[in-house]
């Protein structure tokens, strides 16, 4: 009975139910919603929204790498900020500022960083848990934090600034309307694949490996390395999005790397709804476009009320915002074919 009723099937009389996808439909609203933005608001607010958009693509690492595997990574900052410290120094020291390269170099320092640190902590003879992987990366994530800071060839507290603008050939991709719809597509291309990512065979591994590691294993999968791999993408991921901030703001400095931002990421996961994707788009636009509102207008009091709403939300509402409007069954996804029409009589 409870395959007919997974499948969409009505079990008394084997018709096929209505099924509504929700997803679909959410997707579609923020995509257009997005692409609507920059001709709604003004100048300094399509700045913001770029911002925005560079974080939520940030937001998409960690969630692949918790939502999914289960991973708590508390220093997913530490490829964020490495990258953009790398491309700094580029523009800085060698003025390479192009798109083509300095893109691919964050992707390659996140992926590297990534794959080092999951290395050690994932890759131990025997597998390793929750709260050690958390410490780990936050370890790194601090300690990255206190190199930055000390460090007199990183720029020390003030960081490094005055970095070249992003250019491809002779156009300077300077902020306004043209990098908000570049960052924008950057962040519709990385979902997509990491759509297809977990709706395929490892994603569902993935989802067997959050849900039940020890069962997967006796499946035969390696699930260290699983883990390891989906780690290094997040990581990948997050230097993709710390390059393009530090181009954005024009400056990078220490709290990239540190742990403040590592727990940020955390919160627009949980307030948006983890496992999802689109979940922590959701969350760091809200989160980002409240603190935005609160800090403009409550500027004492601003991060108690923030603090307070997330606290509620998180409380009364465990698996997010998103919980509203999609259901445990399409939170997890469908995989594979399932069971026909007429096939209804064999459960």
């Amino acid at each position: 009975m409870a395959e007919t009723e997974v499948a969409g099937l009505a079990p008394a009389t084997g018709q096929t139910t209505a099924r509504w996808n929700a997803l679909p439909i959410v997707e579609a609203v923020v995509l257009v919603v997005a692409l609507a933005l920059p001709m709604v608001l003004p100048d300094y607010l399509t700045v913001f929204a770029t911002r925005v958009a560079i974080l939520a693509l940030f937001a998409l690492s960690f969630d692949l790498v918790w939502g999914y595997a289960g991973i708590m990574s508390f220093g997913q900052a530490l490829f964020f900020g490495a990258a953009g410290y790398g491309v700094a120094l580029l523009g800085r020291d060698l003025n390479i500022s192009n798109l083509l390269i300095v893109l691919p170099v964050g992707v390659l320092i996140g992926f590297a960083f990534a794959l080092l640190l999951g290395g050690f902590l994932l890759l131990g003879r025997h597998p390793t848990s929750m709260i050690f992987v958390a410490l780990g990366t936050l370890t790194g994530s601090y300690a990255a934090d206190r190199l930055a800071r000390g460090w007199y060839y990183l720029g020390g507290q003030n960081g490094i600034p005055s970095i070249p603008s992003m250019t491809l050939g002779s156009y300077e991709l300077d902020e306004g309307p043209v990098f908000y719809y570049f960052a924008l597509a950057l962040l519709v291309v990385v979902y997509l694949l990491c759509r297809f990512l977990v709706r395929s065979q490892f994603g569902l591994a993935l989802a067997g490996l959050r849900e039940n590691e020890t069962r997967i294993a006796f499946f035969g999968y390696k699930t260290q390395h699983l883990k390891a791999i989906v780690f290094a993408i997040g990581g990948a991921i997050a230097g993709l999005a710390g390059s393009l901030y530090a181009f954005h703001e024009g400056f990078v400095w220490p709290n990239m790397v540190g742990v403040v931002i590592s727990t940020q990421v955390v919160l627009y996961v949980l307030f948006g709804g983890s496992g999802t994707l689109i979940g922590a788009v959701i969350g760091t636009v809200i989160i980002e476009g409240v603190s935005f509102w609160l800090s403009d207008n409550y500027r004492e009091i601003w991060p108690i009320i923030l603090g307070v709403l997330l606290l509620f939300v998180i409380m009364f509402r465990p698996l997010g915002l998103i919980s509203f409007v999609l259901s445990e069954r399409e939170r997890v996804g469908r995989f594979g074919i399932g069971p026909q029409k007429g096939d209804h009589g064999a459960s």
